[in-house]
This record gives C-alpha cells, structure tokens and sequence, in this order.
C-alpha cells in the first residue's frame, strides 16, 4: 500500500473520529469579561432537578424597538445555556401579537415604550413576560422589573442583569412540593387583610400562608410555642396593642429556634387617615413592651417621627371653582422616601419606598450583622412626641437650615446568633423548646407600620406600589417580596440578584446626529473599495499580460 493511500485512510479515520467525539463531547466557551453566560453553582443545581420536560415560553418575537432587541438575544443566550446543560429544558419563542387578550388574562400585562429612532419619538407596546410549565405547575413573570421607573437603558440593564435570577426563581418554584410557611400574627391589634392584600396576595403565590394568633398563649403558652415552631417565618404588621411577658417569649423562642421574623412596628401613635379627617392629630409615644425584646437583638426604635425634605405628595384642597374642590400635590414631609441600599440582594434596583410617619432605629453593639436596607435623606428633622401635627403645616415655609440631623436609618437587618431576651432572666412559663441562644438566623426590622399598608379603592384593595390619589409608584411591594423570600431563601438563590454586567449601549443622539458619516463608512466606503481593487487588479493584469 503505497503512502497515498494510507495518507487518505488515515485522514478519513481521522474525520470519522473528529465527528464521533464532537457529537458526544459538547463545550461551550464563555469569552465575556463579566461572565454572563456562566451559570452559577446555585442555578445548577436547580435545574439539576429538573427530570421531566419542562417548557419556558418567552414572548420576546416580533417587531419592537431596537434596544429590547438587545434583551431578546441575551434572553435566548442565557436559556440556550440551562438548555445545553439540561435537556428536558425546551425553549420556545413566541410573537404575541395574535395572543394579547390570553396573556393579559393570565396576567401578563403589556409596557408601553416611548422609543427614539431617526430623531422622532414613538410608542410601541411590547409583552416582556416568560412562562414555564413542569407538569400541572406554571409560573409566569416579567423580563422588564419597574418598567415605568427608569430610563429604557436602565429597564434593560436591570432586564439583563436579572435574568438568571428571574429564571432560576421561577424553575425552582414549579419543582419544589414542599411549600414554606408564613405565619400572620393577629391578636395585638395588627393590620386587618385587606391592609396587606397587595403584598400577600403575591407571596401567597410561592408560600403557605397561615393566620396565627397569640390569644391561647394566656391559657396553654407551650402549645402555643409548639404550633408557631411549625412555621418557617413571622410577619408582624403594625400591632397596637401592648405584648405579654408569655407572648414575648413565645415570639423569643420561635427566634431561637430559628424562626424568621418580618418586624413592621409604629413607636407612635399617628394616622394619616384621621389627620385627613380633622387636619389636626396629637401624635403620642405607643408601648408595644417590645423594647427589651429588641434591644437583646441589637436595635432600639425611638419614639420620635422624621420629617425628609425628600418626601412623597399627598392631594391637598388648595380652594373650590364653582362647586368642585380643587387638589394639588404637596409634598408631605412625615411621608419619607426611603432610599434603598443598592448593595444588598433585597433592596438592590427597587425603588425608593414611601414610609408614613416613620420612627428611627438606633443599632447596639453586640455580636449581630446589621445591614441598613432603608434609609433617609440627609435632609431630615428629628420630632419628639407627643405633638400635635396639622395638615396646613404642609404650607409653610421650608428652611433647609432646619433639617440637618442627617441620614436616618429606617429598616435593618440582623444577621446571626440571637441571645434570647430571658437569658438570666425569670421566666413568665417554663418550655422544653427554650434556648438561650440560635443557630445562625436572620430577621428584618423595620420603623414603620404603614410600609405594607395597601389603600382602598371602592372597599377593594389597591396595588401598594402605587398611590391611589397621586399616581405616584413606590418600591414598597418589591422592597417586602424580596425581604420575605431573602429571609425564607436557603439555597443562595437570592445571591444571584447582585449580579452586574456591563451593557454596552449605543447612544442614539450622536448615531444620529453622525448619521451621514456612518453611512458613508459602511454604504459607500466598500464600494469605492472593491473599485479601488478591480481598478488595481486589471490595471496590474494587463501590464503582465500586454
């Protein structure tokens, strides 16, 4: 066999081989600075349990402006990697054009975008909304978070750096049987349901919700204390009235062992309800008899309001033209915006949230994390209590010189070992269940009663992320969703909201006002080239030839 033929056969093995091992060995390269396309230990193993066909549908397709373009090809991305990592995972991208009045009845409201090409501005109407079915579970959510809150390249930043997050939330979601439990304490005068439907109605949609009362704590506080260790977290929305020594302690052993707890408390003794009613209202200290409790945790609630320069409106009647009263928005100084840290996984891209007479947290030294997730304005006044407050003090003069105590801290949270508030102390029942110390736990506190206080239109409740009278938006129904599952999360999937990438955006007015040299480059400048070269071409080959 001469060295021709064995040439040949050993290069068709070799072909053979190539494609037999490119067909079994699959590898994808992530080349981007910031890694957006790797997948993070925690996203892995979510949908590692995926063992059955699971579809995500993604009405990304069709015509809609450029930038979001940019999201439907990051989207296609990212799920082309949980895809090339999982099979039972099918990706399909829909047009919903022919399919809006079923998506809006399931939910998936369309955004309306003002968008900028050529110079002119128009509006286009998209459904950035993904839907996953496992089995009999669907879960659908937004690619677009705070649509109507941000610039179109911050929407697509947040859009972008949320994917995975988005994803591997709703993946996990439509696999997990076991639901965690939420208990809602009533029994010491907290918000009524309809207060709270905004934000529950949401978290009702991934946990089991149950109403817990501290009423039998009186007649068997053990059993009490037995049936709250049963739940996975605490919510505490606005008690008025004062805690029991026993009721204390249930709540401290629930802590202890390892119960979550969702503090929501007002130090004083004001409503912007009454105030409308009467345009006056003594504003007095409130004693929960929680101090102590709170104290042993590391912070201090003082009864004094804040008033932020940096406040939301409220309609306030300026005069009447004929019969029909006349309303303007001013802004209401005892209605802080609360700032939000945008280091932290709950807090990071919501909003500012709108607190309503609002009190301010002191932090103690001792052996817990504490991470501000709200926080004031520099521009604030401290007031003690009690004090009458009036509705027309919104029209006075404002001096800046009269608000300078500086950034106040509205809601924490504590991360760590807590002490029980009873260590070396008599206690009001003795329990099998008492510890004097947790295992690592967490808990957020926050100065404010009124932070998920929904208001009511025509007796139904109305949307907490947004003011019924103003039209203003708030972050206050994100800021809690995220608290709630941060403080439920056991796997790190939270984590994942503090990813950052860099989105390189093309900026509009210089691409138009440089249009003309733009297209000059890429229109015409290859013309002229390739002439160029033809001209050179023949011009050298006759010279050879002739």
């Amino acid at each position: 066999m001469n060295k021709k033929v064995k040439s040949i056969i050993l290069l068709i093995i070799a072909i053979i081989v190539f494609n037999y091992a490119s067909q079994s060995v699959y590898k994808r390269f992530d080349l981007t600075s910031d890694k957006r396309y790797t997948l993070s230990k925690t996203t892995l193993d979510i949908i590692s349990k995926v063992n059955k066909t699971l579809f995500i549908n993604v009405y990304l397709e069709g015509d809609f402006p450029s930038e979001f373009k940019r999201l439907q090809i990051e989207t296609q991305q990212y799920l082309e990697e949980l895809a090339s990592e999982n099979s039972n995972i099918i990706i399909n991208f829909e047009n919903p054009d022919n399919q809006r009045e079923a998506l809006i009845k399931k939910g998936m409201m369309p955004s309306q975008l003002t968008v900028e090409e050529e110079g002119k501005m128009t509006e286009a109407i998209i459904f950035p909304w993904a839907e996953i079915n496992y089995g009999k579970k669907t879960s659908i959510f937004s690619l677009l978070p705070n649509a109507m809150l941000a610039s179109q390249k911050e929407q697509l930043q947040k859009a972008i750096e949320n994917l995975e997050y988005s994803f591997s939330n709703a993946i996990n979601a439509v696999n997990t049987d076991i639901q965690k439990k939420v208990a809602i304490l009533i029994g010491n005068g907290e918000l009524q349901d309809m207060y709270q439907y905004s934000y529950l109605s949401e978290v009702a949609k991934k946990y089991r919700l149950a109403k817990f009362t501290l009423d039998s704590v009186t007649k068997n506080p053990q059993q009490t204390l037995s049936d709250l260790l049963n739940l996975d977290l605490a919510v505490i929305a606005k008690p008025t009235e004062k805690f029991s020594e026993k009721e204390k302690l249930v709540l401290d052993q629930f802590i202890a062992n390892g119960g979550k707890t969702l503090w929501m408390l007002d130090m004083v003794q004001a409503d912007q309800d009454s105030l409308a009613t009467n345009n006056k209202m003594l504003a007095y200290p409130r004693d929960l008899n929680l101090t102590d409790l709170l104290f042993s945790y590391g912070v201090r609630i003082n009864s004094s309001l804040i008033k932020d320069l940096y406040a939301a409106e409220i309609p306030v009647a300026t005069g009447q033209v004929g019969n029909q009263t006349q309303f303007k928005n001013l802004d209401w100084f005892y209605h802080p915006l609360a700032g939000t840290n945008p280091n932290n996984v709950i807090t990071k891209n919501v909003t500012p949230v709108r607190l309503q007479f609002a009190n301010q947290i002191d932090t103690l030294k001792n052996n817990i994390k504490k991470t501000p997730l709200l926080v004031s304005s520099v521009f604030t006044q401290k007031v003690g209590t009690p004090v009458f407050i009036e509705l027309q003090s919104i029209a006075e003069e404002v001096l800046e010189t009269d608000y300078k105590s500086g950034n106040q801290l509205f809601a924490v949270l504590l991360e760590g070992q807590f002490t029980s508030a009873y260590k070396n102390r008599v206690k009001p029942f003795t329990s099998k269940f008492y510890k004097e110390q947790s295992a690592p736990n967490k808990m957020v506190v926050i100065a404010d009663g009124d932070v998920g206080k929904n208001q009511l239109l025509k007796g139904k409740p109305y949307d907490l992320a947004r003011d019924k009278w103003t039209n203003q938006q708030f972050g206050n129904k994100d800021f809690l969703l995220n608290t709630i599952d941060y403080l439920l999360d056991d796997t790190g999937l939270m984590q994942l909201r503090n990813k950052t990438l860099k989105i390189r955006m093309l900026d509009k007015q210089k691409a138009f006002k440089e249009r003309i040299y733009w297209q000059f480059l890429n229109v015409i400048s290859p013309l002229l080239l390739l002439f160029g070269f033809g001209f050179v071409f023949n011009f050298l080959r006759r010279r050879t030839y002739s």
